[in-house]
C-alpha cells in the first residue's frame, strides 16, 4: 500500500501530455499552469488550513523552483513536444538525483541504483518514436523543469516538515500566486476558461496536482529521492499508452520492448543488492590488503 500511494503522483502526472492535447491547447501554457496550481492550493487550504510548515524563505524558494518555474517549462513543453518525447526527457530524473546528490553532497551513487537508472531511460528511450519532432526549446524546457523537480525533491527529503498537506497546500499557492505575473507578461491578460472545458481542468487541479503531490512529498518521505525518482518512470509509460488510448497513437513491438524493460527495472529496484557484487568486493579488498602486505 505504501507503494502504491507513492505511485499515485508519476501515474498521475503521466495524464497531463493527453490531457493537454486532447481539451487546452487553445490556452496558454502559462495560464493554464496558474489554474492548475492556484485552486488546487486554496483547496486544500480550505480543506486544512494551517500556517507554512517551513521558514518562509525556504516556502518561497521551494514553491518558486517546484510550482512556478517547474509548472511554466513542463507545459511548455507539453505544447511543444510530443508527449512520447516529453515523458523521455523526464525520465532522466533518477540520474539526475544520483548526479546532484554526487555534486552536492559528494555522495557516489552505487552500482545498483547507477544500472537501474539507466536500465529504465533505456527503457523510455525505446519508447520514444523516431519520427518525433524534437523541438529545441521543448527539449530544453523538459530537462530544466526535471532538474527543477530534482532538486526540489533533495530539500523536501532533507528538511524536517510534519505536516505534509500543508506544505503541499503553501507550495500551490505561493507557485500559483508567482505565476500569475509571468504568465500576464508573457500571454497577455487572463482569458476566460470555457465551460466545456471544465472536465479537464477539474481532473488537472483535484488529481493531477492536488493529491498527485501530496503523494509525491508523502513519498519522499517515506521512500527517499532514488525510489521516487525510479518510480517516476511510470510517467512516460502512462503518457504513452494514454497516447494509444485516447490521442489514436500506436505502439510498435520496439515501444512494447520499452515498457517491458521499465518494468523490469522497477522489479529490480524491490530486491536487495546481489550477494555477487558484496563477495567480489570483499574479495577485492582483500587482495588489496594482500598486496600491499
Amino acid at each position: 500500500m505504501p507503494l502504491l500511494i507513492a505511485l499515485l503522483a508519476p501515474l498521475l502526472w503521466g495524464s497531463t501530455y493527453a490531457l493537454v492535447s486532447l481539451y487546452l491547447t487553445d490556452y496558454s501554457p502559462y495560464w493554464v499552469a496558474v489554474w492548475r496550481a492556484l485552486p488546487a492550493g486554496v483547496l486544500l487550504l480550505l480543506l486544512h488550513p494551517r500556517w507554512p510548515p517551513l521558514t518562509w524563505s525556504r516556502q518561497f524558494l521551494l514553491a518558486f523552483c517546484n510550482i512556478t518555474a517547474f509548472f511554466a517549462l513542463l507545459f511548455v513543453a507539453a505544447f511543444r513536444l510530443p508527449g512520447a518525447v516529453a515523458g523521455t526527457l523526464g525520465a532522466t530524473l533518477p540520474l539526475i538525483l544520483m548526479a546532484l546528490a554526487w555534486l552536492q553532497d559528494g555522495k557516489r551513487p552505487t552500482l545498483k541504483w547507477l544500472l537501474l537508472g539507466l536500465m529504465g531511460l533505456a527503457g523510455v528511450l525505446l519508447l520514444l518514436n523516431p519520427s518525433a519532432n524534437l523541438d529545441p526549446v521543448g527539449v530544453a524546457c523538459a530537462l530544466l523543469a526535471t532538474v527543477l523537480i530534482g532538486q526540489s525533491s533533495r530539500w523536501m527529503q532533507r528538511w524536517p516538515v510534519s505536516d505534509l498537506l500543508a506544505l503541499t497546500a503553501w507550495q500551490l499557492l505561493l507557485g500559483g500566486l508567482m505565476l500569475i505575473p509571468i504568465a500576464w507578461w508573457l500571454a497577455g491578460p487572463m482569458p476566460m476558461p470555457h465551460l466545456a472545458s471544465a472536465p479537464a481542468f477539474g481532473w488537472l487541479i483535484l488529481l493531477n496536482t492536488a493529491l498527485a503531490y501530496w503523494a509525491w512529498l508523502w513519498g519522499l518521505k517515506r521512500h527517499g529521492p532514488e525510489v521516487m525518482g525510479m518510480l517516476a518512470l511510470t510517467n512516460p509509460m502512462v503518457a504513452v499508452s494514454l497516447g494509444v488510448l485516447m490521442v489514436g497513437e500506436s505502439l510498435d513491438g520496439r515501444q512494447w520492448l520499452g515498457i517491458g524493460v521499465i518494468l523490469l527495472s522497477l522489479f529490480l529496484m524491490k530486491l536487495p543488492a546481489r550477494p555477487f557484487f558484496k563477495r567480489w568486493q570483499t574479495r577485492k579488498a582483500a587482495t588489496g590488503k594482500v598486496d600491499n602486505g
